[in-house]
């Protein structure tokens, strides 16, 4: 697994949060920093997502082979619960 991207990802999600405290403190126009909070939000959506991505590729892969896919699966029903909700 690549976790380069994601660390990545997620360092520029933390720089945008800075951003984004710095705007407030700044009291910068609210639409702007809803902007930049939906921005952040995208990011974070990706990231996920490539984690689940790198985990059905690897882990469940090799679940599924040696014949324990259905806690693997289950764990990944769980998270779409919750992403979809």
């Amino acid at each position: 697994m690549d976790h380069k991207k994601n660390i990545n990802l997620l360092k520029t999600a933390r720089g945008q949060l800075d951003g984004i405290i710095k705007m407030i403190e700044d009291e910068r126009y609210c639409v702007d920093i809803s902007k930049q909070i939906l921005a952040v939000q995208a990011l974070l959506k990706k990231s996920n997502l490539e984690i689940l991505n790198n985990h059905m590729k690897g882990c469940l892969k090799e679940a599924i082979r040696e014949g324990n896919g259905d806690e693997k699966i289950e764990e990944i029903v769980m998270i779409l619960d919750k992403y979809i909700k």
